[in-house]
């Protein structure tokens, strides 16, 4: 019986071997691989201007601390002036540039902070921000040049850096929003080297920093809620009579329209003085002064379609409050650096796009506030629309006093849903010349119905009689 039993025993012992293996074996063939835990990337931002390129870098902490021997770990924006110096000088040794020619460009490095982030599947993390400025000699093309960059690179082999244009002004890129990527930077497995990116932005235009210009002042103006509530609350009480200290009765269409086309001038006069004179001037203006300043110009126009505080005298205040929106306009310019022949350009493509919406939302509100004031219920759209402009402004000057506030938040972020606002104003647009043109269309028909219902004067009758 003993051989019978050492079989057995070799046979089971072989089963459970196998299963000890084959089991382990089709679980792990038949997991997921897994999945390691991936590390942020480095982007290099930049800005082309005439004569120099900015570079905007941003470094992953704990892959900086590693690559450059320089411990970023608890260090605080307090205490990081303490290793600037260190920084600016690892980072000047890893950053170098070269035209066409071969020509070394100068480097230098400017202002270095730390902040938190966050990139797609990485979760949180520290970031170092360094703002590095590339200078060619006088009269070299800024447009291609080589970048010769190895910012942790050389020591974090599997790290990769993005490079990317966010300003071209000649390219038409302008409103620092949306990025064009270049290239990437990373080792070469094979040679462990990193190579130089060949930086090619093409050919740059005037054109296309004037259209792109005019874009920008265009989606300004149109996201710009106070700009708009200021102007409209001005044109609401256009088309009614003053008795008294009382919005009383209409004026006639011909005056109604005489106002509206003083009032909408004026403010376009006014913020365009404003912009050139502080753009051209490059005037360094502190901006709350000037946004607490636009809150109280649309205050006042909403205290003023309740109640006149000067009649007839619209356009002149119009004029005078539109200086302060024209130099809020001029914040837009003054973020670019551009250069003075790029600057003039600019200014008049950008206050372009910025009088051709305006021109196109005062057209297509002008039919409604006509019609409007004909209303029964205009007081009360009048009051409405007064109160709410009114809270819109008291909320936007506290919050530009330092005093943030959900009112604020909400008015700013209306100017979000400008597709929204096009289409109320074209909807009431067509629905308000279609009731006029009825309006006007029945009361002809009845004129001319009553003409013929009414028998002529006696008089009349025998001086047809021959």
């Amino acid at each position: 019986m003993t051989g019978p039993r050492n079989w057995l025993t070799a046979a089971l012992t072989r089963l459970v071997a196998g299963i000890a293996v084959v089991v382990p074996a089709a679980l792990l063939l038949g997991a997921p691989p897994a999945a390691a835990h991936p590390m942020p990337h480095s982007v290099v931002r930049l800005d082309v201007y005439r004569t120099s390129v900015t570079a905007r870098l941003e470094l992953p902490a704990d892959d900086f601390s590693r690559a450059s021997g320089i411990d970023l770990d608890g260090t605080t924006r307090a205490t990081l002036s303490r290793k600037a110096a260190a920084i600016r000088t690892y980072l000047g040794e890893h950053i170098h540039a070269t035209g066409t020619g071969g020509t070394a460009w100068r480097v230098s490095v400017g202002e270095l902070r730390l902040s938190s982030t966050e990139q797609t599947s990485t979760g949180p993390y520290r970031e170092l921000v360094a703002e590095a400025v590339l200078t060619p000699h006088t009269g070299t093309d800024v447009r291609h040049f080589t970048f010769d960059y190895d910012v942790i690179v050389h020591q974090v082999v599997t790290h990769t850096v993005l490079v990317t244009v966010r300003q071209d002004w000649d390219a038409g890129q302008v409103d620092g929003e949306g990025t064009t990527q270049v290239g990437t930077i990373r080792i070469n497995s094979r040679t462990m080297t990193v190579p130089a990116l060949k930086v090619d932005l093409g050919e740059g235009s005037a054109w296309r920093g004037f259209a792109a210009m005019v874009q920008l002042g265009a989606h300004h103006i149109l996201t710009g809620t106070d700009h708009l509530l200021f102007l409209l609350i001005l044109l609401l009480p256009a088309p009614l009579a003053v008795s008294g200290r009382r919005w009383v009765g209409l004026v006639g269409g011909k005056v109604a329209l005489g106002r509206i086309g003083r009032i909408t001038p004026a403010f376009t006069a006014g913020h365009s003085v404003a912009l050139a004179v502080t753009a051209l001037g490059r005037l360094d203006i502190p901006d709350w002064p000037v946004e607490a300043f636009i809150a109280v110009s649309i205050l006042v126009g909403a205290i003023h379609a309740v109640r006149p505080l000067f009649p007839g005298r619209e356009a002149l205040v119009a004029g005078f409050f539109g200086l302060g929106h024209g130099m809020a306009f001029s914040f837009v310019l003054a973020e670019m650096h551009l250069s003075t022949g790029q600057l003039v350009t600019s200014l008049l493509g950008f206050n372009l796009g910025i009088e051709l919406v305006q021109l196109l939302l005062v057209c297509l509100a002008l039919p409604a506030l006509l019609v409007a004031a004909r209303l029964r219920v205009q007081p009360a759209l009048r009051l409405t629309g007064a109160v709410l402009t009114g809270t819109a402004a008291v909320g936007w000057l506290a919050d530009r006093l330092g005093l943030p506030n959900p009112v604020a938040r909400a008015a700013d972020s209306a100017g979000s849903h400008t597709a929204l606002m096009l289409t109320v104003l074209t909807v009431t647009a067509v629905a308000a010349t279609a009731w006029t043109l009825t309006t006007r269309r029945t009361a002809r028909l009845e004129a001319t119905e009553l003409r013929a219902a009414t028998p002529p004067e006696r008089g009349e009758r025998h001086a047809a009689v021959p």
